[in-house]
């Protein structure tokens, strides 16, 4: 078998967090005086926090000093959590919870990679915990996707070769960063958005093992 681990994101791949970030940043942008559109948004996935501010902050053309932007990412986090605080396990996206229990029936070991420091609060808010062997969060990491830190320290921690690992990811700074890593990649999303990926999906609905042995098997 090629496949012995799957590796999934967290932010837009097993539940739709993603929309909770975009409403956030969306909000600092307007307390600071400027538009963040959706497709601005789209450069922030998949990136760590204060790398997502200042990637904000070029988009509205503005300077801060480093405590500064300190303030702002905590405000800016503090917004997100009390958003995610209400999410319940209907959140989780459709076709994940049969596709990581089909995955554990036949074997597969399964790990979640996302640079979110707050993983584990959502993880345990939506009752997915269990249900992944090993969880490497922004707690975890030093380094943020494109960096393969996140993958690598996943598959060491399952005791897997990256060669043999296969990760789900919904942004292109995660897709990066899983080929950085030598490892498999299926994309989640619309293919305009996502670059070198092994395939593109639009979701676990009609994602089964079957389909992911006649992919890599």
């Amino acid at each position: 078998m090629k496949i012995k681990a799957c590796l999934f994101d967290l932010d837009g791949v097993v539940v739709d967090t993603a929309r909770y970030h975009y409403i956030a940043w969306k909000k600092t942008a307007e307390d600071l005086g400027f538009h963040f559109s959706e497709n601005d948004n789209e450069r922030l996935k998949g990136v760590s926090r204060m790398d997502s501010l200042n990637i904000l902050l070029d988009i509205g053309k503005i300077s801060l000093k480093q405590d500064q932007k300190e303030l702002l990412a905590d405000k800016k986090n503090n917004l997100y959590v009390s958003y995610i605080r209400q999410m319940t396990p209907d959140e989780i996206l459709p076709g994940v919870i049969a596709f990581l229990d089909e995955l554990r029936d036949n074997g597969i070991l399964i790990a979640l990679g996302s640079a979110s420091k707050n993983a584990m609060t959502i993880l345990e808010l939506i009752n997915l915990t269990r249900k992944f062997d090993v969880v490497i969060d922004g707690n975890k990491v030093g380094k943020a996707k494109p960096d393969p830190e996140v993958f690598l320290k996943g598959a060491f921690e399952l005791g897997i070769d990256p060669a043999n690992c296969l990760v789900f990811e919904d942004a292109q700074a995660g897709i990066d960063a899983a080929r950085n890593a030598g490892m498999h990649i299926i994309g989640i999303g619309q293919a305009e958005n996502l670059k070198n990926a092994d395939f593109i999906i639009p979701g676990f609905e009609n994602m089964n093992f079957d389909r992911l042995q006649s992919l890599y098997f």
